[in-house]
């Protein structure tokens, strides 16, 4: 069954994001910076200084992050038994993304975990992520998570998909319901 839309004679490509496009090649000379540093500081010390430095980050970033969790925890039972939510994260959630990156291996990560452990800076991230948040959410288009799948679906490059709507007859509860036929593809 066809719409009587006519097919498009090529496939129309989507615009690739900025973020999917730079972002594969930035993670790549972040790790090409991170294992060179720890080369420039393993040559300048040791090999044994390099791997006690990444012990250390990896143990700290573990107690860090077990502190967080713990006083986020503690914060949503308090929060419970007052009978309300909890209305701020308290920047447990960046001391966690600190103590992540400070587990991960590397001197560049370790710098920015330590960094996001100052308070100072966290109010600033956090600051600035809100607003972040609140822009983007002021600049979206309304509606649902259906809407946002239907329409990447009629985006589709192989044009292949027919739009349509599914009409449900509501009946009542105590009516026995036909089987549904199994679905294909």
């Amino acid at each position: 069954m066809t719409t009587g839309a006519p097919t498009p004679t090529y496939p129309a490509r989507p615009r690739r994001s900025r973020l999917r496009t730079f972002l594969p090649l930035g993670v790549a000379a972040w790790l090409v910076l991170e294992i060179w540093l720890l080369s420039v500081v393993a040559g300048a010390t040791s090999g044994f200084v390099v791997f006690l430095l990444l012990v250390a980050g990896f143990v700290l970033g573990a107690a860090v992050i077990k502190k967080a969790g713990r006083r986020a925890f503690r914060n949503l039972n308090e929060a419970l038994q007052r009978g309300g939510t909890p209305q701020s994260g308290g920047g447990n959630g960046l001391m966690m993304l600190g103590g992540l990156l400070l587990m991960i291996p590397g001197l560049i990560s370790d710098a920015l975990g330590l960094l996001l452990l100052i308070p100072p800076v966290q109010k600033a991230v956090s600051r600035f992520t809100e607003r972040t948040v609140d822009r983007k959410l002021r600049e979206a288009v309304p509606g649902g998570f259906g809407d946002a799948f239907q329409q990447a679906r009629i985006h589709r490059p192989d044009g292949k998909i027919v739009q349509g709507e599914v009409v449900r007859d509501e009946r009542s509860g105590d009516a026995p319901q036909e089987p549904r036929p199994p679905l294909t593809r």
